[in-house]
């Protein structure tokens, strides 16, 4: 693919990742601004000292094992609009799996930036929706006492083993070692965050997968005959014609 096109991705992937940023500091400063209301260092330091170590370890690992998946240009417009595990990096993929396509080529890094794209444009369209036609009616569905309060609380659970049953079904053998790491994980540790639970069965997943590979490959030489000289060509030949 041109460099051309990655210098301009990079370019302004960066600027609206800069720009994300600034909005993002904007709103709760413009809101101390406003009332006055500044939350003292000595709180700021306390919630910072708890919630970097996890946030900056979760950070690091997702731009290691989302990048290769998604792409230059997909990985920028996941990280602005944000919902990368439960909606960008399944849209990524299963959009180049139906074009049949692979991460890390060209083909791949234009169908996961139009699928992305298509989905943070699609996404916001219908939330917008969402919100004014359901704004009445939510907080009663969603309430303590409602019978919508258990679906609600198992939305992503179903939204992901929806997506994950159909490559789990096609690729038992590779999805066998990151579930049953991912499981174990959860078992003995189950306040792992999803950033570091998510490298962990990526991690289950390459070595399960060079394992698989490492055990077809005496088979596959086994089956695919060895090729042919010019001078055992020739004496096949002789033989045939005796």
């Amino acid at each position: 693919m041109d460099s051309k096109y990655f210098d301009r991705v990079h370019v302004w992937g960066a600027i609206w990742n800069y720009a994300a940023l600034v909005i993002m500091f904007v709103m709760p400063m413009g809101i101390s601004i406003a009332f006055d209301a500044w939350p003292s260092v000595g709180v700021i330091g306390k919630v910072l000292l708890t919630l970097i170590p996890l946030y900056w370890v979760t950070a690091i690992i997702e731009v290691v094992t989302y990048v290769p998946m998604l792409g230059a240009g997909g990985t920028y417009l996941s990280f602005v609009t944000g919902n990368i595990s439960n909606l960008k990096l399944p849209c990524g993929l299963n959009a180049m799996e139906n074009a049949k396509v692979r991460a890390n080529t060209e083909e791949g890094e234009v169908i996961t930036t139009i699928a992305i794209a298509v989905s943070s444009l699609t996404t916001t369209i219908i939330i917008a929706v969402g919100v004014l036609a359901f704004a009445p009616i939510l907080p009663k569905i969603t309430a303590e006492g409602s019978v919508f309060k258990a679906a609600f609380n198992n939305v992503l659970p179903a939204l992901f083993g929806a997506l994950g049953a159909g490559y789990f079904v096609k690729h038992w053998r590779l999805a066998f070692a990151p579930v049953t790491v991912g499981v174990l994980v959860l078992i003995f540790a189950p306040t792992t965050g999803v950033g570091i639970l998510m490298f962990v069965t990526i991690v289950a997943s390459l070595v399960g997968a060079a394992i698989i590979h490492r055990d077809l490959l005496p088979k596959k030489s086994q089956k695919s005959p060895a090729p042919q000289t010019g001078d055992d060509a020739a004496q096949e030949q002789e033989a045939g014609d005796e």
